[in-house]
């Protein structure tokens, strides 16, 4: 089949998407077959466009937005209360465009653009309630993000530093951005689903956030409320889950090429924890109320340059230790690292994998070696902080979930 007609099908099927949501809104406007009828239009605008040049495109945008002005007048004449919003109208010319770019052959981006645009439509009531869920220090928040992301990581230089030419400026601040990155998607996904949420999502976005805060959080509530110590347990046990999954994204991000050799062990850990976790969810009695501690914004300036300063840290020790001090060496470096921060560890090994310094196989288990240390870590907060009986709870799951760990980094083949 030539490749325009099926071109030609993905315009018309992303403009009955869209027209569909609008119609389904009850926009007059454009609807569902306004929609398609645009993007079509840009579809053929470029098709002629290749035989009479470039201004039968810019006619054709002109045109579109000449019809929906005239269409809104008309709307304006005959309703007491017209709806002044441009959303429909901003998202037809969008269609016009995504039309234009498939019959350029930029079909992937196309598919993106219509799909979000589809989403976006339909997720006013949400995306509304997130605007009036947020604050001032949330937009700070943001403005921060920007700043760590956007104005800061720019201007570092892109080269080695030290003795081991493992110190990159710029690499040490990206991995900076995608940890802050990481939790400020935890903190949005905290503000939308509010204060209240099950035990279930309590745990994932605790996870995200910060799984040792999410640990002391739980072990103080416990005290207070000893009768919910089995849901706490479910919350700590889930979020101590996800920093495995935070694992896994890491090191796809960072070291990708060798993502299929050292995933399947960090999945096996996982799976384990999941399966703990579902046991203690089934025990609880009150998993569907929940009261999610509230949480700041993780983009704090400071707390980016200590973790930078922290990552350049570990990153020169695992180094050191590769180059002088052996196997050994490395793993008590992944330990004490992972004491209180497994992302460090995680990145710093990725990183040596992604340069060769280091054998996959020898990548995985020191990520695990410093996974293991972080729940002991938190283990020990928990008896310090908690109840009796959430000490219980916690020492019996991970407990197993250290044997567990061991056992893989014994018994997996290298």
């Amino acid at each position: 089949m030539d490749p325009v007609f099926i071109q030609l099908g993905i315009a018309l099927g992303l403009g009955l998407l869209v027209g569909l949501q609008r119609s389904w809104s009850d926009h007059q406007e454009a609807g569902i077959r306004t929609f398609p009828l645009i993007t079509v239009l840009g579809f053929v605008a470029v098709l002629l466009a290749e035989s009479f040049g470039g201004w039968v495109i810019a006619a054709g945008l002109l045109a579109v937005t000449a019809l929906l002005l005239v269409a809104n007048i008309g709307m304006f004449k005959q309703a007491p209360t017209p709806d002044i919003g441009v959303t429909t109208e901003v998202a037809a010319l969008v269609m016009y465009g995504v039309g234009a770019i498939l019959a350029m052959g930029y079909m992937a981006p196309a598919l993106v653009m219509g799909g979000v645009v589809a989403v976006l439509l339909h997720s006013k009531e949400p995306l509304h309630d997130l605007t009036d869920r947020i604050g001032e220090k949330d937009i700070e928040a943001l403005i921060r993000l920007c700043i760590i992301a956007l104005v800061i990581l720019p201007v570092l230089p892109d080269r080695d530093f030290g003795p081991f030419q493992v110190l990159n400026p710029f690499e040490i601040w990206l991995m900076v951005v995608l940890i802050v990155g990481i939790s400020m998607a935890g903190y949005v996904a905290f503000k939308i689903f509010g204060t209240r949420a099950g035990a279930l999502a309590a745990g994932v976005l605790g996870g995200l956030i910060s799984s040792t805060a999410t640990a002391v959080s739980y072990s103080r509530r416990s005290v207070a409320e000893p009768a919910r110590s089995t849901g706490a347990a479910v919350v700590i046990l889930l979020a101590s889950t996800v920093v495995f999954a935070r694992v896994l994204a890491e090191l796809g991000l960072v070291a990708p090429e060798h993502f299929v050799q050292v995933a399947p062990p960090i999945v096996a850990m996982m799976v384990l924890m999941i399966v703990l976790s579902w046991i203690f969810l089934f025990r609880a009695k009150d998993p569907d109320e929940y009261e999610l501690a509230e949480q700041e914004p993780p983009s704090d300036i400071r707390a980016a340059i200590v973790f930078g300063a922290l990552y350049a840290a570990v990153l020169f020790a695992v180094a050191f230790a590769r180059e002088y001090l052996g196997t050994g060496g490395l793993y008590v470096v992944a330990a004490i690292s992972g004491l209180t921060d497994i992302d460090a560890i995680t990145l710093s090994t990725a990183q040596m994998m992604k340069s060769g310094g280091l054998d996959p196989s020898m990548g995985w288990r020191v990520v695990q070696v410093g996974a293991l240390a972080n729940l002991v870590f938190k283990g020990g907060m928990v008896v310090a902080l908690g109840h009796p009986k959430l000490r219980a709870r916690i020492a019996v799951s991970f407990g197993l979930a250290l044997v567990g760990g061991v056992a893989i980094l014994l018994l997996w083949p290298a």
